[in-house]
C-alpha cells in the first residue's frame, strides 16, 4: 500500500467510526449500499477487496469455508466462480444455500451475505472465462480441484500438457468449470465504532422488499 493509499485509508477509517451507520429504514436499499462501501475499499488501497469468505454446508451438515472472489453483483446476487467437481461445488449441489462474509480490518467494516445458490448459464460463464488470462484457462483444465493431487509435478505436467493441446487457438469452457450466484435473502453490515458500541444494520428480504433493523454490537 502507498502512502497516498495509506491517508486514504485512515481518512475512511475515521469517517466510519465517527459517523457510523444511519438509522435502519425501509427505503435502504442494501445492495446501493454495499456498492459504496464496496467502492470505498477499493479507493483505501486495501488488497483484493473482493476477496470474501464462502461458507457451504453440504449433505452432512458439516460447514467449510474458503476464500474466494467476487466478480460481480447486482439486485440478483453475488457472483464467483469455480471448478464445479471441487468441495464447494460439490456442497452446493447437495445444499444449496450460501454465507459470504467480506471483512476490511483496516476500515473496521464487514458485510454478511446469505442465501440460495444457482449456477450461471453457460453462456455467462464463457463470457467471464475468456476475458481471463490465457494461463488462467488452461490451469483450470489442468486442475481437478479439490482431488487428490500426490506430486506437483503431475499438475505441471498437466498444465503443460493442456498448452500443447491448445496452443495456436482459443481455450474452450471446461465443462466442468463455471459460475455461481449468491441471491441474498440477508445482508447485515457492521461498522466498527468507539468503546466497542459497533453499528449493525440488518437487511431481510420479505418478497420484493426490504425490512431493515438495527442490531445491538
Amino acid at each position: 500500500m502507498s502512502l497516498f493509499s495509506a491517508i486514504r485509508t485512515v481518512l475512511t477509517l475515521g469517517r466510519g467510526i465517527v459517523h457510523g451507520l444511519p438509522d435502519a429504514t425501509a427505503d435502504r436499499d442494501p445492495i446501493a449500499l454495499f456498492g459504496a462501501w464496496f467502492a470505498a475499499a477499493r479507493r483505501s488501497g486495501i488488497l483484493l477487496p473482493e476477496a470474501m469468505a464462502l461458507a457451504t454446508c453440504g449433505a452432512d451438515c458439516r460447514p467449510s469455508s474458503r476464500m474466494v472472489l467476487l466478480k460481480d453483483f447486482d439486485a440478483n446476487g453475488f457472483v464467483f466462480y469455480t471448478n464445479y467437481e471441487s468441495r464447494k461445488s460439490l456442497e452446493l449441489e447437495a445444499n444449496p444455500h450460501a454465507a459470504l462474509l467480506f471483512h476490511w480490518a483496516v476500515l473496521q467494516r464487514q458485510v454478511r451475505i446469505e442465501g440460495p445458490v444457482t449456477r450461471l448459464s453457460p453462456e455467462e460463464s464463457e463470457g467471464y472465462f475468456h476475458s481471463r488470462p490465457r494461463g488462467s484457462q488452461i490451469g483450470a483444465w489442468a486442475s481437478k480441484q479439490s482431488r487428490r493431487l500426490d506430486e506437483r509435478r503431475e499438475l505441471e505436467a498437466r498444465m503443460q500438457a493442456y498448452e500443447r493441446e491448445f496452443e495456436g487457438r482459443d481455450v474452450p469452457l471446461p465443462p466442468f468449470w463455471g459460475g455461481f450466484r449468491v441471491f441474498p435473502r440477508r445482508i447485515e453490515f457492521w461498522q466498527g465504532r468507539t468503546h466497542r458500541l459497533h453499528d449493525r444494520l440488518l437487511f431481510v428480504r420479505e418478497g420484493d422488499a426490504w425490512q431493515a433493523t438495527r442490531l445491538y454490537p
